[in-house]
């Protein structure tokens, strides 16, 4: 069964699996003791940290391992913060960050701090100068992912960074997605990755904190990884995390330019093959091995089931695959499509094969899930009510991706000029229905509070 969701966890690599076996023979014991066992089992550490601070681009003692890259990000925004306190406690971030850097925001927020979200385009990336426009003089802080995690977007790195530098302002790279194609920009000051995205085990995160940077761990002192990693480190992982990492960046750029040769053509091909297709994200400046699109008139839930039936494990940022059914803060962010969104990012070593097997499946899936959703083919009973005005669809209580499935059967139904009020309490609306507008030409009017919910309005064209 082919799996298309490397970007989630990539399979563990071969030279992970042999590291780790090796060292739960050899580095199983405590590397702060002096006895024989402890002395191999920090010899074993010493490589470890660096070899992946070889590939980091940084001095050994600038990189600790944490227990996940989570546990990175967060420990490493909360040091620099408090590093920082006496300059401010405001924090710069991207609008399309990984959760785990917005929850950390979050949380500075709910403490009396306070960030800025810097927009992005339509394709996912920040302007230049945005970064230097949200700095301020109590900015304690910036954070900037290298790629994005959703739809593979690359940041300029190198750019906030000088914007940064020029302010005195530290800037903190979450590299998780792209640190196994190559190193990160300079001008960084603290950098974070998680070893599962590159085929490490999971379980061990990287934090880097360049010489200089003011930094102070939060939490219970412990003599352990430089006092920003309290705990036993699980050594055999910690080695696997370094070798897997070090043999991932000597295969990169072969492997880099096959898949993103395969890359190029599903982001070519499913436009053409599937109708009302959005295909996302920075079309030359993205990771190599992930593109994203989003489907008109398909409950994402449902078409990553249907896919899964026909043997391929993608994901999703579809507001129909979180709990909360919000919309993916990332599409949100990037003002496009939502609904049936279909991210497919390709471990290495994926065959040719299998991308040509989903471009055929895809199509009929696809058809397949919006035939079950009822996607437009005639008006249906009941779903428009005349006015004077025009129409009006009530979709409150209905979920993505009803509300459009519900305006394009309506639509017909009014003249050339007239309008369509589509009324929905589903967040995923304020959305999706601006971004069918875009793909079918229609005129989207705007949107204006209703007794529940949202009415959001357009104009028919043609």
């Amino acid at each position: 069964m082919p799996y298309f969701d490397a970007a989630s966890a990539a399979p563990l690599h071969p030279v992970a699996r042999q590291a780790l076996l090796a060292s739960l023979d050899e580095g199983w014991a405590d590397p702060a003791r002096l006895y024989r066992e402890g002395r191999r089992a920090r010899l074993l550490l010493d490589a470890a940290r660096e070899a992946a601070a070889e590939a980091v681009g940084c001095r050994p003692d600038e990189l600790v391992f944490t227990p996940s890259g989570t546990r990175a990000v967060h420990d490493g925004l909360a040091g620099a913060l408090a590093g920082r306190r006496r300059t401010g406690r405001h924090l710069v971030v991207s609008a399309v960050e990984h959760s785990c850097v917005l929850a950390s925001a979050a949380a500075l927020e709910a403490a009396g701090g306070s960030f800025t979200a810097v927009p992005v385009d339509r394709a996912g990336r920040v302007a230049p100068g945005a970064y230097a426009a949200a700095l301020r003089p109590d900015t304690a802080l910036a954070a900037l992912q290298s790629a994005n995690h959703e739809v593979g977007t690359e940041q300029p790195v190198a750019e906030v960074a000088e914007e940064c530098r020029a302010a005195g302002v530290p800037l903190l790279v979450d590299a998780a997605q792209s640190l196994a194609w190559g190193p990160v920009a300079s001008g960084w000051s603290l950098l974070t990755a998680s070893a599962h995205k590159w085929g490490g085990p999971s379980g061990v995160g990287l934090l880097a904190v360049r010489k200089g940077t003011r930094f102070a761990f939060q939490g219970p002192a412990d003599e352990r990884e430089s006092g920003r990693a309290p705990g036993f480190p699980d050594l055999p992982a910690v080695v696997a995390a370094a070798a897997s990492l070090r043999a991932v960046r000597q295969e990169a750029a072969e492997e880099g330019a096959r898949l993103r040769a395969l890359v190029e053509r599903i982001r070519e091909r499913v436009p053409a093959l599937v109708p009302d297709v959005e295909v996302v994200g920075d079309p030359v400046r993205r990771l190599p091995h992930l593109v994203t699109f989003s489907c008109l008139y398909v409950d994402g839930e449902t078409l990553l089931h249907a896919l899964d039936r026909a043997g391929f494990s993608v994901s999703s940022g579809s507001s129909c695959t979180s709990s909360t059914l919000a919309p993916s803060h990332v599409l949100q962010a990037m003002g496009v499509l939502s609904e049936g969104n279909v991210r497919v990012s390709l471990p290495a070593g994926t065959a040719e094969e299998d991308v040509e097997r989903f471009l055929d499946v895809l199509p009929g899936v696809v058809a397949s899930v919006r035939q079950q959703l009822g996607a437009p083919a005639s008006p249906g009973p009941a779903r428009a009510a005349a006015t004077g005005s025009g129409l009006v669809i009530d979709s409150l209580g209905k979920r993505c991706p009803i509300p459009v499935i519900e305006l394009a059967r309506a639509i017909g139904d009014v003249p050339v000029g007239g309008l369509v009020t589509v009324l929905s309490d589903d967040e995923a609306a304020r959305l999706d229905i601006p971004a069918w507008c875009d793909m079918r030409e229609q005129e989207y009017v705007g949107e204006r509070p209703a007794e529940r919910g949202t009415a959001y309005v357009v104009r028919r064209r043609g």
